[in-house]
């Protein structure tokens, strides 16, 4: 195995056309949200809280991006009791709760998008959206969707 190996990254442009997209939804939708992406670290890149978004969404579009990146895979899978705990152990820094997508390019995880302040199904339908614009990603089709 090589000591190095090239490494995909989120750019700050591709994270700010992933918020647009969100954004862009969240309007259709009717439903202002928070909505926040993060590099394949859970490092926060880029953040939106509309207007009329609740307060508390801040922090869990946040988390759920973080686990969806950490974990690579969409949040919501771990049964509620595991992810209780997930979420004390660390904090609040990782959460369970529904609509974090990882952001996949060729197979390699390169982020983390979630969005909050809606029902389950209208966040993750803001994240789906945002994913779906991102050149190169996988798309996720169902709620079930686990791709790495």
């Amino acid at each position: 195995m090589p000591d190095v190996v090239p490494h995909l990254k989120l750019t700050q442009e591709g994270a700010l056309k992933l918020l647009d997209a969100a954004t862009a939804e969240a309007m259709r939708n009717g439903t202002p949200m928070c909505i926040a992406v993060v590099d394949d670290g859970g490092n926060l890149l880029a953040f939106l809280r509309m207007d009329g978004a609740k307060i508390h969404s801040i922090d869990t579009a946040i988390a759920k991006a973080r686990m969806a990146a950490s974990g690579r895979a969409q949040t919501g899978g771990i049964p509620d009791r595991l992810g209780t705990k997930l979420a004390l152990a660390t904090g609040g820094r990782y959460s369970n709760l529904n609509a974090g997508l990882p952001i996949v390019v060729d197979g390699h995880v390169i982020g983390g998008i979630g969005a909050g302040s809606g029902t389950g199904a209208e966040d993750l339908d803001v994240t789906k959206a945002a994913v779906a614009v991102l050149e190169g990603a996988q798309t996720f089709d169902s709620a079930e969707a686990y791709p790495v």
